[in-house]
């Protein structure tokens, strides 16, 4: 990251925010959602997605980073005098998620949170308190209904906390907080909340959005 591309950020703080999302394109998101709503739908759900997640994060005092799936999109919704913006690297989501850690901590940070773009009930508070649990805890993790989590948090870089989770299905909460215990960390769970994968899962201002 150039000393430009900081200079940039509103708020250069020691908080840094991933922000991962899936390059918005037909076919490729909300595939789940997509075989009860069809291809179309499901891409402008995922785009409502991505525009709450953008306005949640923008009130958020922290650096923020938009890592992107496929490949990096100057021209989106998330501003560059707002959002730095990277791309996603390594094989499976727990790699990702852990060089993107790593990146973070290298560059200086202290305190990393990630949050995926599926949540659409996420709120501000909801990731100031994440961060402000780090300070007295090692990893701060935000269940999700299904067994996952939609925000995972730390001060330092926890590989194996990304490695060996069966991603996408309703065990990788339990995992992880198995591996927290097994490395005697601390940690504090934030409230539990809907990630939208399925029609059941869509909040009625959601299906009010989309017609």
């Amino acid at each position: 990251m150039s000393d430009s591309n900081r200079m940039e950020s509103p708020i250069n703080s020691g908080n840094y925010l991933l922000i991962f999302v899936r390059n918005p394109e037909l076919g490729a998101v909300k595939t789940r959602l997509a075989k009860t709503i069809g291809d179309k739908k499901a891409l402008e759900a995922y785009n409502i997605l991505l525009e709450k997640t953008k306005e949640i994060a923008l009130k958020v005092r922290a650096f923020r980073v938009v890592y992107y799936s496929n490949f990096v999109d100057f021209n989106d919704l998330f501003n560059p005098s707002y959002f730095y913006k990277d791309e996603q690297f390594g094989v499976g989501l727990g790699e990702r998620m852990d060089e993107a850690v790593k990146s973070s901590m290298e560059e200086g940070a202290e305190k990393v949170i990630i949050i995926g773009s599926d949540c659409y009930d996420l709120k501000t508070e909801i990731i100031e308190g994440a961060f402000d649990a780090l300070s007295a805890n090692d990893v701060v993790i935000g269940p999700a209904e299904d067994g996952g989590y939609y925000l995972i948090g730390m001060k330092k870089r926890h590989k194996n906390l990304f490695e060996n989770k069966e991603w996408g299905t309703s065990n990788v909460l339990l995992d992880s907080i198995l591996t927290i215990k097994e490395q005697k960390l601390s940690y504090q769970l934030m409230p539990t909340l809907n990630d939208v994968d399925t029609i059941e899962d869509m909040p009625t201002e959601l299906k009010e959005k989309l017609g």
